[in-house]
């Protein structure tokens, strides 16, 4: 809300002579698209605190500062490597609804430009079941490629077994 001040101000420093006097509709619109990302954001926290119970996981993961402050995308798989949750920031960053991804292997971002030698160190990371941390040429549902920053972990259990795989994610320059 502070960024709208500002904003607000100017419209009303512009409007102050004129004949017309209402309020700014895009004001509203503003804050309106903030008030969506950060009620879905928001959600995204819980559902991911619920698969972490649900799921038994071991260690308490920071969803809250990952997604709101860091506006990290989320992505869990299972141990084969299957997408069971995505964040809804996801389609900012690349254009897939988290539904569209459900099911799917991360691969399904990669193409001709991404990096081999990064991609198997990953692999070697998730087979060694240890983090990671690599930037990756990734590939949008309409083709276009982006970098992307990727920090990965496995997500141990109550008894120490590895149940999920965790990433967090986002675009950076290329």
């Amino acid at each position: 809300m502070e960024k709208t001040r500002f904003y607000d101000e100017a419209i009303n420093n512009f409007y102050r002579d004129k004949e017309i006097i209402s309020y700014p509709i895009s004001s509203l619109d503003i804050y309106a698209q903030h008030f969506s990302k950060v009620c879905k954001n928001l959600q995204d926290v819980k559902s991911l605190g619920d698969l972490a119970k649900t799921s038994k996981w071991r260690n308490d993961v920071p969803f809250r500062n990952e997604i709101l402050d860091k506006e990290h995308v989320v992505v869990v798989t299972d141990t084969q490597l299957n997408i069971v949750y995505a964040s809804q920031n996801m389609y900012t960053m690349n254009g897939y609804q988290p539904s569209e991804v459900i099911g799917q292997k991360p691969k399904m971002f990669q193409g001709e430009a991404t990096c081999k030698e990064t991609t198997k160190k990953v692999s070697e990371a998730i087979k060694e079941k240890r983090g990671f941390e690599a930037v990756i040429t990734n590939y949008r549902k309409n083709g276009t490629i982006y970098k992307c920053w990727i920090k990965g972990s496995p997500v141990f259990d109550l008894s120490g077994k590895v149940v999920n795989f965790i990433a967090f994610e986002k675009e950076v320059a290329a």
